[in-house]
């Protein structure tokens, strides 16, 4: 986004566009869907906003669509199997590989792994759900900056560099268009319209599990601090464990799925809801491609609306000033607690991966594939050390995974 708006395009000038994506950063909710939606917005309004962070997610949105029915309908066929069999160990590197270059930029002091290490056992030992852990870190952060500000001045931002791309359509000193103007008519006007869009929608979803997802997903979307990787964990406990939609394993395909194809890895979610309306047969077993559109539809909705509010509430605030945003400090320690949080979240897709034949009761039984454990093993290396492109990581082990499965 910032090679195409900042540097060829001209749209916006770098200091603006780094000022933008420091508040989407402090919201929850995927940030470069946001930063879409307030780059429209300030170009062209409030319509402006809506048509940038719909088009953002809705190619994404087919496509996912799409290889989810591709999956559940073919998903026994050996060729899908093979595929799907050298992509989870990939996966399982790639979440690892997040929690690590996450860490690297989050945990730059001892309290902050000990916040780190804290959300792993609370998670990992006590089975604590995810928004009491992203809660607990605000309130921690919060505290923290005021009584140890150095401890928690680093990260929850981006500054802005000393690069210049020539003259913006919307420059560093180009004044205030009228609708960047804080407004409180338009304020009210707004979350009255938000809020009678989120009553409507689950107003009219009939289907318990629809119901389910609509609520499920907005409480989602208000959790998701510090990015896709942060919200898979809270998907999975609902998703999975919760509601039952779908099971440990379709979890890991589903962010196969996600990892390999355009648009923001939150997409994920359209999965969940497909693979979730599909199985429960909401609409009879005749109907099911209808039932997944449904509720991939109804998880997109729900996952997405919060954030068009919180870009056309609160950019007219944002544009007041350029100045850095502060209160940081919260989110630096969601941050770091998302760290353990994902760390968790690569060892429970790990021991589905190493030890499929597993139960919870005897979480080692069935013996080790180490197989795939050396192939995550290699494919973290090809990431970590030799800083391969992720496409090119699952591509060779989705080519390994099927000669394996023809040859095993």
């Amino acid at each position: 986004m910032h090679q195409e708006l900042v540097e060829k395009r001209r749209w916006i000038s770098e200091h603006r566009f780094l000022h933008a994506l420091n508040y989407c950063m402090l919201l929850p909710g995927p940030e470069a869907q946001q930063l879409a939606i307030y780059i429209g917005w300030l170009l062209h309004r409030t319509w402006g906003g809506i048509v940038a962070g719909i088009l953002f997610v809705l190619p994404s949105f087919f496509i996912l669509a799409a290889l989810s029915y591709v999956y559940l309908t073919y998903g026994n066929l050996t060729i899908v199997q093979g595929v799907f069999n050298g992509v989870k160990p990939a996966v399982v590197a790639i979440v690892v590989f997040a929690a690590w270059r996450i860490g690297s930029r989050a945990l730059k002091n001892k309290l902050l792994w000990a916040l780190a290490a804290a959300s792993f056992v609370a998670i990992f030992v006590f089975d604590m759900p995810f928004p009491y852990i992203v809660l607990a870190a605000g309130i921690l952060g919060f505290i923290g900056g005021k009584l140890m500000p150095g401890k928690f001045r680093v990260g929850g931002g981006h500054g802005a560099s000393d690069k210049n791309y020539g003259p913006a359509l919307i420059d560093d000193d180009t004044p205030r268009l009228p609708h960047t103007r804080f407004r409180w008519a338009y304020l009210i006007i707004l979350l009255i319209v938000a809020l009678a869009l989120w009553s409507a929608a689950m107003a009219l979803l009939d289907a318990p599990v629809l119901r389910d997802m609509g609520e499920f997903f907005t409480k989602a979307a208000l959790l998701t601090f510090g990015g896709a990787y942060a919200v898979l964990p809270y998907v999975y406990q609902g998703g999975v464990e919760t509601y039952g939609w779908l099971t440990g394993t379709q979890m890991i395909d589903g962010l196969a799925l996600g990892e390999t194809t355009p648009g923001p890895l939150i997409m994920i979610v359209s999965f969940v809801g497909f693979v979730g309306a599909w199985t429960r047969e909401i609409f009879g077993p005749d109907q099911l491609l209808v039932a997944g559109m449904a509720g991939a539809a109804v998880a997109t909705f729900f996952t997405f609306l919060p954030s068009f509010v919180f870009i056309l509430a609160g950019a007219p605030l944002v544009e007041s000033t350029h100045g850095d945003l502060k209160f940081t400090a919260p989110l630096t320690a969601i941050t770091a607690a998302v760290v353990g949080v994902i760390l968790n979240l690569a060892l429970f897709f790990g021991w589905h991966v190493i030890f499929p034949r597993a139960t919870v009761a005897a979480p080692f039984s069935g013996g080790i594939e180490w197989f795939y454990a050396l192939m995550s093993a290699a494919a973290f290396i090809a990431l970590w050390k030799y800083q391969q492109d992720i496409m090119k990581v699952i591509g060779a082990c989705a080519a390994i995974g099927l000669v394996h499965t023809y040859l095993a």
